[in-house]
């Protein structure tokens, strides 16, 4: 017990200076790369030393939780294989120390790894990223956010679903606006108005130049105005689009956020998706320690699989955009689509290392593929 504990500490300590290398090496090029493009946009807004400065220290957070699973994926590659060509691996597997052990081991390191990228992205994370975005858009693009517009704006409010062709939050007003009126029990359409601008209040929507036509009896009438007892004032979707990407939201202001918008009536699939999006993407790095795993179990060659394990990231990562753009599409249940790119890479991975560390598993495997070749008379 006291051997298995020293071990632990030798390797979480080994794995620490491999992913702080890995780290600051990946957030350089990172910045670096960040400098160039975004350079000669912040010399032609005029703006100070102080500001740039600080638009890329508040961005480094961000781009720390964007590269961690990729970070730990190459510091366990590089440190397997180290362990491989020092022989340390073969002296503690002759040792007693099983496989198993080691996948065990560095799953549960990896999970402890995953809860913490979680909170420090929903915290710093997403601190730096709004306070990036909003220097982005204010200093250089000089987009001030009461100026959002939002389009195609829809939502369900008790018995009216309301369309308007924009709408602005800031100044409580929407332009060419479509109400649908039903009854209580939502079984029959009642009237549909048509206005050209809408004033937004507390209390409810003020129509302006109201056009109406009552569906049961086909009589229409025109009102100069003509108030709506609508109580959504679109502080819901202010709060998603004023932070740019939905993305930016942390966990609980997005649950708010969808919670808001459902009972509005509106499509919240993309919003879900997100939400388990980000559960997924912290939780990768569990993922990442079996792929690395499993490297090592086809090749001992650090760099051949330095090599692999990048292929691999991208792989996970176009099978996770794939999986998220499914479900904001509505083509898969967002949880499915979310978590679509760990389930695929994670069973590759487990079904691989359950061949190498469970004899049982793989006599199971070959006595059922040997029970279904036909045999020769």
């Amino acid at each position: 017990m006291k051997v298995v504990g020293v071990l632990s500490r030798y390797l979480i300590r080994q794995n620490l200076y491999l992913m702080a290398i890995c780290l600051a090496v990946g957030t350089s090029l990172y910045l670096l790369s960040d400098v160039f493009d975004r350079l000669d946009d912040f010399i032609r807004a005029g703006l100070g030393a102080q500001t740039i400065l600080f638009y890329f220290i508040v961005k480094i957070p961000l781009i720390v939780s964007q590269l961690m699973p990729a970070v730990f994926l190459l510091a366990m590659v590089i440190q397997l294989g180290v362990l491989n060509r020092s022989r340390e691996m073969l002296a503690l597997r002759a040792g007693g120390v099983s496989f198993a052990w080691f996948i065990r081991f560095f799953v549960i390191y990896a999970l402890v790894w995953s809860a913490g990228q979680l909170v420090f992205s929903q915290f710093l994370g997403v601190f730096g990223e709004q306070e990036a975005n909003r220097i982005w858009k204010e200093d250089v693009r000089k987009k001030q956010l009461d100026e959002l517009t939002i389009h195609d704006l829809w939502f369900r409010d008790g018995p009216f679903i309301v369309l308007a062709k924009e709408a602005q939050p800031s100044k409580s007003r929407a332009s060419d606006i479509t109400v649908y009126e039903f009854t209580t029990d939502n079984l029959e359409l009642i009237r549909i108005l048509s206005a050209k601008k809408a004033l937004i209040d507390d209390h409810g929507w003020g129509l302006l130049d109201v056009h109406e036509l009552d569906t049961r009896t086909f009589i229409t009438v025109d009102r100069p105005s003509q108030f709506l007892s609508v109580r959504q004032n679109l502080s819901a979707y202010a709060a998603v689009e004023l932070k740019g990407d939905t993305a930016q939201l942390p966990l609980l202001e997005l649950s708010k956020a969808i919670k808001r918008l459902q009972e509005s009536g509106s499509n919240v699939e993309m919003l879900q998706t997100i939400w388990h999006g980000k559960l997924a993407y912290a939780f990768s790095m569990a993922v990442m320690a079996l792929l690395a795993l499993m490297l090592v179990t086809f090749s001992e060659n650090v760099y051949a699989n330095i090599g692999l394990s990048l292929i691999l990231i991208f792989i996970q990562y176009g099978v996770h955009v794939v999986g998220e753009t499914a479900g904001e599409k509505g083509v898969l249940p967002p949880i499915l689509a979310a978590w679509l790119g760990n389930g695929i890479m994670g069973a590759v991975a487990c079904l691989r290392l359950a061949w190498v560390a469970m004899p049982g598993f793989k006599s199971a495997i070959l006595t059922a593929v040997e029970g279904l070749i036909p045999r020769r008379a």
